[in-house]
């Protein structure tokens, strides 16, 4: 797409023409140089030994692929000796290591292709047993059940993913060019879908304007999303090759720009985007001509749904944040917004690059925690469990979502290991954070918001598609629990906890001194009358954007807080009543797994804490960004179909993310009109437990999970016990 600039015809990559071509200023470059310097102690970049070190892993891996794919060929075909090693063969790279923008001790993605004669099926039996014979292998594990197929293995201290095509070629030549779409002609998908990540990986490559920038700038943007936990695609965030594509845009956007400059619009422009706008680095391809399945929002309804489309560039273009979520959304938002504030202050020289990159204050930004604990009896085993059940995590988030009572479900990506030896060696924990968002029941006192279906079902999928893919072993099992903020020593190590308040101590205090100059500017303004109108209107549009935001950050300390106050003790339908945590442990059992509740016991007050340690989303988030579920009706996020979309759903102010969708608000409205006798929520009682349990149940895939508006009941056969105790929050 060419664009004139400045009376010289130039070629500009991208959906639009540059929104700058100002050249870095002296400041630029210098905040460059301290960027710089501030990553340099996160370990970001490697030694010129340590690049050596992956050269020659990749040169060893890539003669035993050529090596195995001659023996492969001796075995299934009689073809003579002198032919063999015509066939080729030749491993690639791509992701992080392929773009030049590994850290140090990262894995690196690598693509086997093969000729046409060698089927994935030898690649996951042959060659994964040549792997096992190699000195240098460690941790070899293959995942051949998963969307795209890989082999996991440590070769010679370096973490390799291994992922497989088969082309439709006799030979693989040494200089072949996989950019060529002409190369996925009669592919199966699982081979198209490991042929994708090479190709995205150039062609994002292909459509930056200055490849050094943007290899500095998405450094810098992936310490940030990893320091702040919303680095994860298979938790909902977005994963390395989303962070590329975003910050390829805003290079786009601002050719000439330094590093330093980039990572300041990289916060404007994603702070306000449009979403569910797509993230495009090229226009769409009018024309399919292989006929595979394309992101395209205005043929395929179903893609009108998606919350962040960010679309890879390389036919079959795809949504590469299929995963996430309303609430991960929500949280993704709010740190674009606050790492606005923190490059803004660091441009006018009211704070480093440091700050930028400080660990999220998760552990002390909630009241309210879930934990979900993984577990296993010997270190194989436990590597594949918990692999797998990460990768099912964000299943019990979308259920915990999807319960009225819950505003939000803030999943952290980081897993913690054992606290003591009494938990195990083989274990690991995640953690979700929640907010609540009750509507209010006139006289009534409190508010039961019942988890058990939310959780039990998760547990249920986890469990029957471990057995149906021959995943599961025993001693394998998944314990979930609740949680309260103050009781979360038992659970994370003390130095986490301590490092977050003591970084949010010096925040608070940091954002009193910012937020008082900002009053006392402001009175002065004030006082002017109409010069202080004269003087903003000869401000850039840039400056007035951010003083929105100072404004938005300024009522973020005191207007986060949640609205209701909440005191919840856990009630188990079939015993004694509980607090501060309660358990749902499956564990297994030979043939069978039963299931076992566990209850703990403790103080039924909650903790007298400051108000500003329970922020949950700043305010412009809240009433800035627009809720996908009203913006789109008819979302499969939402319970019902609602009724068809009217033209003023189009006028409205945009929402947030967390606001109560259509559906929610119709029923709180009609709640009101309820006689306060009847507002309680019923429980479910021991009849309807059991009768829901003697249900059959087909098995469903994993894109796919029953809330409570369709419960998944358990199998008949019994190989998973109805649970004895239901989990349930006394919310006042």
């Amino acid at each position: 797409m060419a664009h004139e600039y400045g009376g010289q015809n130039k070629q500009y990559t991208g959906v639009t023409g540059p929104l700058s071509l100002a050249e870095p200023k002296q400041q630029d470059l210098e905040l460059t140089e301290k960027l710089v310097e501030a990553l340099q102690p996160h370990n970001v970049f490697e030694s010129e030994a340590e690049l050596n070190h992956r050269l020659e892993v990749l040169s060893k891996v890539n003669e035993l692929m050529r090596s195995w794919i001659k023996d492969v060929s001796r075995q299934k075909n009689n073809i003579p000796e002198n032919l063999i090693d015509t066939f080729g063969g030749k491993v690639f790279t791509f992701g992080s290591y392929r773009m030049g923008v590994h850290t140090k001790g990262a894995d690196i993605d690598t693509l086997c292709v093969a000729p046409r004669h060698v089927e994935r099926s030898d690649f996951f039996k042959s060659f994964f047993e040549l792997l096992k014979t190699q000195a240098e292998v460690k941790d070899l594990r293959a995942v051949e059940e998963a969307f795209v197929p890989v082999i996991k293995v440590e070769f010679d201290g370096i973490e390799l993913d291994m992922v497989f095509a088969r082309l439709a070629l006799p030979t693989i030549p040494e200089d072949i060019n996989l950019r060529d779409e002409s190369l996925l002609k009669n592919l199966d998908d699982k081979s198209v879908r490991s042929l994708n990540g090479i190709r995205v990986t150039d062609e994002i490559l292909h459509l930056v304007p200055n490849q050094e920038n943007f290899r500095m700038t998405l450094r810098a943007i992936k310490l940030w999303a990893k320091k702040k936990g919303i680095y994860s695609n298979a938790l909902g965030y977005l994963g390395g090759v989303s962070w590329a594509m975003l910050v390829a845009r805003v290079c786009q956007l601002y050719p000439k720009a330094a590093p330093a400059t980039i990572v300041h619009r990289f916060f404007l422009v994603y702070s306000k985007w449009d979403w569910p706008s797509p993230v495009l680095l090229k226009p769409l391809d009018t024309e399919n001509k292989l006929g595979y399945p394309v992101w395209d929002s205005r043929i395929n309804p179903a893609d009108r749904f998606h919350l962040m489309p960010i679309i890879t560039p390389a036919y079959p273009q795809q949504n590469s944040t299929y995963n996430v979520t309303q609430s991960t959304r929500t949280i993704i938002m709010d740190e674009f917004l606050e790492g606005l504030n923190v490059v803004t202050l660091i441009y006018e020289g009211r704070e480093e690059w440091a700050r930028l990159f400080e660990r999220s204050d998760f552990f002390h930004k909630y009241k309210h925690y879930i934990v979900v604990k993984a577990s296993a009896e010997e270190e194989d085993h436990y590597l594949e469990w918990k692999g797998y059940v990460e990768s099912k995590i964000r299943l019990l988030v979308g259920n915990l979502e999807r319960n009225p009572n819950i505003k939000l479900a803030h999943i952290m990506p980081t897993s913690y290991g054992p606290v003591n030896e009494s938990e195990g060696q083989y274990m690991c924990k995640w953690f979700i954070g929640l907010v609540f968002g009750i509507v209010y029941q006139g006289a009534q006192s409190g508010t039961n918001v019942d988890l058990t279906y939310d959780i039990q079902s998760f547990s249920d999928v986890v469990h029957k598609q471990a057995i149906h893919i021959n995943l599961y072993k025993e001693g394998m099992r998944v314990e979930i629990q609740y949680v309260k903020k103050k009781n979360l020593c038992e659970y994370v190590p003390a130095s986490i906890l301590n490092q977050g308040r003591v970084k949010r101590r010096e925040r608070h205090d940091s954002f009193k001194n910012t937020s008082g100059n900002a009053r006392r500017q402001s009175t002065e303004k004030g006082s002017t009358g109409s010069a202080a109108s004269v003087s903003a209107a000869g401000k850039s549009e840039l400056d007035v954007e951010q003083s929105k935001v100072y404004e938005a950050g300024e009522e973020d300390d005191t207007s986060q807080e949640s609205s209701f106050d909440t005191h919840p003790t856990v009630v188990a339908s079939n015993g004694p009543v509980t607090t501060d945590s309660e358990s749902m442990q499956w564990v297994s059992e030979d043939p069978s797994i039963s299931a076992a509740s566990v209850g703990g016991t403790g103080k039924e007050e909650e903790d007298l804490e400051d108000k500003s340690e329970h922020n949950v989303g700043s305010p412009s988030s809240q009433d800035g960004a627009q809720d996908a579920a009203s913006k789109r009706p008819g979302s499969p996020f939402q319970n019902d179909t609602p009724p068809k979309k009217s033209k003023d759903l189009d006028q409205q102010v945009p929402g947030s993310p967390m606001q109560v969708d259509e559906k929610q608000s119709s029923s709180s409205t009609t709640q009101h009109l309820v006689p306060p006798s009847q507002q309680h929520q019923p429980s479910l009682s021991d009849a309807a437990t059991k009768s829901i349990a003697n249900k059959h149940v087909d098995h469903h895939p994993s894109n796919e999970l029953s809330d409570l508006s369709s419960p998944q009941p358990i199998n008949s056969t019994g190989f998973l016990q109805p649970l004895k105790n239901s989990i349930k929050l006394k919310l006042k």
